[in-house]
């Protein structure tokens, strides 16, 4: 029972400095302790209707969990972060890389160029050291490599719902993150 011990306890460690995060005003969903963050700093009407239930919820939340899953991740495999509030107000770059810290995501999707600069803002040191501009930038469509993290900016994935050219934009973007294990 040592193991089952060990998982309670940090299932108890997480949970309690998800909550601390949650005192001080970050919004995420999903499962903890996920492969993949998706990163959002440009709310919907949908994320915003129902806060804080209700972040990717609506059209991008469903067509991103439909596309992890069409990659090969596990239907749970992904945790949902917004760059803001609940009442919109930005979170400072330090609790923006801490929550992404206590997250501990092997994958980062960047959902639009609001998630891409509060990215580029909490993560300025480590970005301005990559040997790529392009990569630094996050420039839409390239993977970073940032503490251990691969990061992939999609552009503005919400818009491109509306365009089937744009979706395929997008989803060729998300086949470059593929699961880096076994597929469940």
């Amino acid at each position: 029972m040592a193991g089952q011990d060990l998982r309670d306890d940090i299932a108890a460690h997480v949970g309690a400095q998800l909550e601390g995060l949650a005192e001080r005003g970050v919004w995420a969903c999903g499962n903890a302790c996920a492969s993949v963050l998706l990163v959002k700093g440009r709310l919907s009407e949908v994320d915003k209707s129902q806060a804080p239930a209700s972040l990717l919820t609506g059209a991008d939340g469903k067509a991103l969990r439909a596309a992890l899953a069409a990659l090969g991740y596990a239907p749970e495999d992904w945790a949902g972060l917004a760059c803001c509030r609940v009442d919109g107000t930005p979170l400072e770059p330090r609790l923006l890389r801490e929550a992404v810290t206590g997250l501990d995501p092997a994958t980062v999707v960047v959902l639009d160029d609001d998630a891409a600069n509060a990215f580029r803002e909490a993560y300025a040191d480590e970005l301005a050291a990559l040997p790529s501009f392009d990569e630094a930038m996050l420039t839409e469509g390239l993977v970073s490599h940032v503490l251990g993290m691969r990061v992939l900016n999609v552009g503005n994935f919400e818009d491109s719902l509306a365009s089937d050219a744009e979706k395929q934009r997008s989803w060729a973007y998300l086949k470059r993150i593929p699961p880096m294990g076994e597929p469940y």
